[in-house]
């Protein structure tokens, strides 16, 4: 039987009808469902869902408290979930909030930077906007590594730190972020902003720390989505169009990194 994680909240704020209303003048598809065809999180995760089986283990390294199921879009809620496609999800944060999150078969909490799990012991990590916040990459790496089978893989989504948004997050003082963040991202709650560090935000970087880690060949890549963070203005949202028509790959504002356990 499928499982339907409901949630309270559903974000209907009027900045969101603005957002929605902007970006179905440059993106009419997403007129039909809430979502352009460009989209980064359905891009993602259905490259993740490719790789479930129904005895697959997963873990979700910085899981936070589930904050997606307030995402206003149903089927990029629902792409997210794999708790009914799958043996377990094993949550891991350093953030107690976790507990919360309804999206996990179970939580185990960061108190170390060895995780709380067996060796060999999992056939997926996924790390999606977790390793922009990392200070030890090398680590991170690492313990996936050790964690999953062989022939097991990882699945990462972060920032690109040469695109505009990533340049930016390192120039303005990180006192002014929660602010900038909560205008270009009015669905976005307080307790979802985390300092950000960018020390493996590159493609280069992530194939390296990634193939020292025995990742074989990685498979890393930018992507582009429409331009989300700039819909407070038309004139902001039509200039991230054009940069997203145009933008040379290196400089594209998210990095998808996919690797397999030799």
């Amino acid at each position: 039987m499928r499982q339907v994680i409901q949630t309270e909240k559903v974000h209907t704020l009027p900045q969101l009808a603005q957002i929605e209303s902007t970006q179905g003048k440059y993106y009419p598809e997403s007129l039909v469902g809430g979502f352009t065809n460009l989209d980064g999180t359905i891009l993602f995760y259905a490259q993740v869902q490719s790789l479930l089986t129904r005895q697959s283990v997963v873990v979700d390294f910085g899981c936070g408290r589930g904050a997606f199921l307030e995402d206003s879009v149903s089927f990029r809620r629902e792409i997210r979930v794999m708790t009914d496609k799958v043996a377990a999800v094993i949550g891991i944060d350093v953030d107690p909030e976790a507990r919360s999150n309804p999206t996990l078969t179970e939580y185990r909490p960061l108190d170390a930077a060895r995780w709380p799990l067996d060796d060999a012991s999992v056939d997926l990590v996924l790390c999606d906007c977790v390793v922009e916040h990392v200070p030890d990459p090398a680590a991170l790496f690492s313990e996936a590594s050790r964690v999953l089978r062989q022939g097991g893989h990882l699945c990462i989504r972060t920032t690109n730190q040469w695109h505009y948004v990533g340049v930016a997050a390192r120039l303005i003082p990180e006192r002014f972020h929660h602010k900038l963040l909560k205008r270009a991202q009015p669905d976005r709650e307080t307790q979802d902003i985390f300092p950000a560090v960018y020390r493996c935000n590159t493609i280069w970087k992530l194939r390296r720390f990634m193939s020292r880690a025995g990742f074989g060949k990685p498979i890393v890549y930018t992507h582009e989505p429409e331009p989300r963070y700039l819909a407070f203005g038309d004139w902001a949202y039509a200039l991230g169009v054009l940069y997203e028509r145009v933008a040379p790959s290196p400089f594209r504002s998210t990095i998808f990194a996919f690797g397999q356990k030799m």
